[in-house]
């Protein structure tokens, strides 16, 4: 692995029981970079972040992290090295209230040292969570959770962080906000690996793109490169999509 770069994946295939979802994907995420991960439900976007976190063992391929293998590591021990994947669907403990949560997971040792500095960044960066922070998860609204959800991410000192479709069900107004914050992140200098199914959101955020279909990396894009959106929406989710 080369020293500029915090991610590297090689060949990985993986799925669930039986039945492989990945078909052998390879890329890469530079230090300080942002990718994308575009494509359709289903056809392993999900799956790979779950592969390269631990959530699932790869079947054959390599993974590493600031140069160290990670394949087959449990989660705790990818969390342990710096590596946050913040999953989709806001999956937080709805009982306990927003301060709780983000306190709580500054749980490693790695993050202990930096939770006051980290709790302090997290609410600069999402002033609605200091608002609500005696309220309970469950009566956030739906952008409020996705924020809480990132900055859960946060507080785990992130050497990198990987985000799976943070705008799902949001409003272009709550979408907006987010992608501010997504990139105030990068800007401290974080790497990220970002999973959306809006296109014009990864491309106003990411360095680079790849397009994922049945399992398998077919296209990757970079900044600046013109992209035909109308005819990638079409090729993946349809003519009523273009």
């Amino acid at each position: 692995m080369t020293p500029d770069l915090a991610l590297e994946v090689s060949g990985v295939r993986a799925g669930y029981d039986s039945y492989d979802v990945l078909m052998g994907v390879s890329l890469k995420v530079g230090i300080n970079e942002r990718v994308g991960l575009f494509g359709p439900n289903g056809h392993g976007k999900t799956t790979l972040l779950n592969a390269i976190s631990g959530v699932i063992k790869p079947r054959v391929g390599n993974v590493r992290f600031m140069g160290d293998e990670i394949a087959g590591k449990s989660p705790q021990a990818v969390v342990d090295r710096g590596l946050i994947h913040v999953p989709q669907a806001n999956l937080l403990f709805p009982q306990m209230e927003v301060m709780e949560t983000l306190e709580l997971a500054a749980f490693c040792k790695r993050a202990k040292p930096e939770k006051s500095a980290n709790l302090d960044k997290v609410l600069q960066l999402f002033p609605r969570l200091k608002e609500r922070r005696r309220q309970q998860c469950k009566t956030l609204s739906g952008g409020e959770r996705q924020m809480l959800s990132i900055g859960v991410g946060l507080m785990c000192a992130p050497k990198m962080l990987m985000l799976d479709e943070p705008t799902l069900g949001l409003s272009p107004k709550l979408k907006d906000e987010l992608a501010v914050a997504i990139g105030e992140i990068s800007q401290t200098g974080i790497p990220l690996l970002l999973v959306e199914q809006d296109i014009s959101f990864v491309l106003s955020l990411a360095d680079r793109m790849y397009l994922v279909d049945h399992g398998e990396i077919t296209r990757e894009v970079s900044k600046g490169q013109d992209v035909d959106h109308e005819q990638i929406m079409q090729m993946y989710f349809g003519e009523e999509h273009a």
